[in-house]
């Protein structure tokens, strides 16, 4: 797995700070420009999020390239509506050699042969029908959900942390969880006031799930190897 933040909206900080102070100020753009310091930003961020006022954080904008995820991950990835995604399309590429993805739970089981078979069995129908002149969107249909593919993804901030909410969760599919955990150090290298307590609801309080709840609080040392 690879995820790489592409671009951002410069100086995100700041712009959400204004956005913020515009709301409860009488000045013009120009004004709140020249009074809004790095000390405010930083102060006004965290009384923001306190507040749970999020609009201001939709001013801003995070770009990601992932790759070698599995189709798996990226259809509970697209289920996020509010972001804009393009895709590697299966339907327009043609592969050669196909990659896919490898559960741990396979591997440590001792069945990553009886996976890989699997795969190069599908693999070789694939090729088969590509050579018999079945159109790629048709021969694709025998293609796995372990197929790794290639995405771009953008979402505002309001978003992100709603994102990193779900599925930086213990309960969430391993996966999703890894690349969510990813992605949220990248954000946190551009954006640490906005992103400093990002991650699941029991990360800075008590856990939404419930009965559900996994019963193991999430430790930030451990999922991020700090």
């Amino acid at each position: 797995m690879r995820v790489e933040l592409l671009e951002h909206t410069p100086d995100p900080e700041h712009l959400v700070s204004l956005a913020a102070k515009l709301c409860y100020s009488n000045a013009d753009i120009d004004e709140l420009l020249q009074k809004v310091t790095r000390e405010q930003t930083t102060s006004f961020i965290h009384k923001l999020l306190k507040m749970g006022h999020l609009s201001p954080f939709e001013h801003i904008s995070f770009t990601f390239g992932i790759e070698g995820i599995s189709r798996a991950a990226s259809h509970q990835l697209v289920r996020h509506r509010i972001a804009s995604y393009s895709q590697q399309s299966q339907r327009y590429v043609t592969y050669q050699n196909l990659e896919f993805v490898v559960p741990t739970s396979i591997s440590s089981a001792g069945l990553s042969h009886e996976f890989t078979e699997a795969m190069e069995y599908l693999q070789g129908i694939y090729h088969k029908f590509i050579s018999s002149g079945i159109p790629p969107e048709d021969a694709r249909f025998v293609l796995p959900n372990a197929c790794a593919t290639k995405i771009i993804v953008t979402m505002n901030a309001r978003e992100l942390i709603h994102f990193f909410c779900l599925r930086c969760c213990n309960r969430a599919q391993w996966e999703i969880r890894a690349m969510a955990v990813e992605m949220l150090e990248c954000v946190k290298a551009v954006a640490p006031n906005i992103f400093a307590d990002a991650g699941p609801a029991c990360a800075i309080g008590n856990c939404p799930e419930g009965k559900m709840s996994c019963g193991k609080p999430w430790k930030r040392s451990e999922l991020m190897g700090k």
